[in-house]
């Protein structure tokens, strides 16, 4: 009996009592269950929060988007500010309207701010920048990123903050509501992706044939076939690693332009031989459309020739150009030659200085002095001159000669491809 009474005794003093475990067990009770509402808490708000911001990251995206859509002028002459032309609102309206059409859980969109300006992507940074002016595209494309009043985005910012997001158990812990910002960026760039009838005829130009070693070059015209880095005919099929059929190519000459959707980077189905009946097709089609007196303004799709041109080149972009000349055959240029034809627009203005003639009637005058008025040049940098051997250069059968333009076009198809001169009418978001 007095064994077991110090046994118990040994026993409280070592445990403590009933009552003292019984206190320890609610105090570990409440601080669990402190931290299982925590956890609650942060669960349940945190995914709230995270379906908030991706709805605010939704508008943020649309208005982005719907604001680069439309930041230049249907002709691309100048960013669109709403005054040069009132019947279209700006891209920073559009943008704003756009992003505070959504709704983040039954509350409206916050917009901060929708500002049109600059993206680099050396720095991976959008500049804000209200500048209308248009910028010269006959630059590198470095050159162009560096240049913070060349305006090619839109940013959107968007939040929660005048209806913060609803805190359910954090209100537990003293927070009345959250507050949350979304941010995107979208870039119009140049055309790259080319929808259905974006581009005129099956001609693929080459890449080489329109730069320099600074970037896109549109100062000096260059002819088709010269070498085999100028351009070739194509059927617009990609995918298809069969040669380019002559009855298809024929009968795209002077239609509706390509009939389906060309990707940026694909390989396009291309031929560098002389197609007979096309190039009829071409020739007919381009003295019915100019009267051998207008340049004829065309917006073919450009290849990358750095292995030559056929069987198939990668699509990289889209240009404009017009056609100068085109020789059908290279005898008796006394008749041939051309004696009138309308100069190229300025760049500035889109508008042709003039018209150049020369009524001389020894034809190789006439040539000579046309191929130095429009700055028509061989892949050696010398003019287009006529020359009695008719593979050095100048006057030759069954040839375009074709001047790149600098001036502002339509914007076609979905940005993604280098700088030829025309912009992209479908922008990307890049931030």
């Amino acid at each position: 009996m007095i064994m077991n009474t110090r046994l118990a005794t040994i026993s409280r003093g070592r445990f403590g009592s009933p009552r003292r475990q019984g206190g320890v067990s609610m105090v570990l009770l409440a601080v669990s269950l402190f931290m299982l509402l925590a956890f609650t808490a942060l669960a349940v708000d945190g995914s709230n929060l995270y379906v908030a911001r991706n709805e605010l990251h939704n508008a943020a995206d649309a208005g982005a988007l719907a604001g680069a859509r439309v930041l230049y002028l249907e002709d691309g002459s100048s960013v669109n500010d709403g005054i040069v032309d009132p019947t279209v609102d700006s891209a920073n309206k559009v943008a704003t309207d756009t992003a505070q059409a959504n709704d983040s859980q039954n509350s409206s969109v916050e917009v901060i701010s929708a500002l049109r300006g600059h993206w680099s992507f050396a720095t991976r940074t959008f500049t804000p920048n209200d500048s209308v002016d248009p910028v010269d595209l006959d630059r590198s494309t470095a050159e162009l990123d560096a240049d913070l009043n060349f305006i090619n985005a839109v940013e959107v910012v968007t939040a929660r903050k005048q209806t913060k997001v609803e805190a359910f158990f954090g209100s537990v812990f003293g927070f009345d509501g959250y507050e949350v910002e979304a941010r995107a960026v979208a870039y119009i760039g140049y055309a790259g992706s080319l929808r259905p009838e974006d581009v005129d005829q099956p001609i693929a130009m080459c890449r080489q044939a329109l730069v320099d070693g600074s970037g896109y070059s549109c100062d000096v015209g260059r002819f088709i076939p010269e070498g085999d880095q100028t351009g070739g005919w194509t059927n617009f099929e990609q995918g298809d690693n069969g040669a380019a059929n002559a009855g298809e190519i024929r009968d795209l000459v002077c239609g509706d332009g390509n009939p389906d959707e060309l990707n940026f980077g694909e390989d396009m189905t291309t031929s560098n031989g002389q197609v007979q009946s096309a190039f009829q097709a071409l020739f007919d089609c381009w003295v019915s459309e100019t009267d051998k007196e207008r340049l004829w303004s065309l917006t073919l799709p450009v290849v990358d020739c750095s292995s030559g041109i056929s069987p198939s080149n990668s699509l990289v972009g889209a240009v404009n150009l017009n056609i100068a000349w085109i020789t059908d055959q290279a005898n008796n240029i006394d008749a041939q030659a051309p004696q009138q034809m309308e100069l190229p627009p300025d760049d500035s203005d889109g508008v042709s200085p003039g018209t150049w003639s020369n009524a001389d009637p020894n034809g190789v005058t006439r040539w000579d002095d046309f191929v130095n008025a429009m700055n028509i040049r061989d892949s050696d940098g010398s003019l287009a001159e006529w020359s009695s051997s008719p593979q050095e250069s100048g006057w030759r059968q069954k040839t375009i000669y074709f001047l790149p333009s600098c001036s502002y076009h339509e914007p076609k198809g979905q940005t993604g491809g280098e700088n030829f001169g025309i912009l992209a009418e479908i922008p990307v978001l890049v931030d």
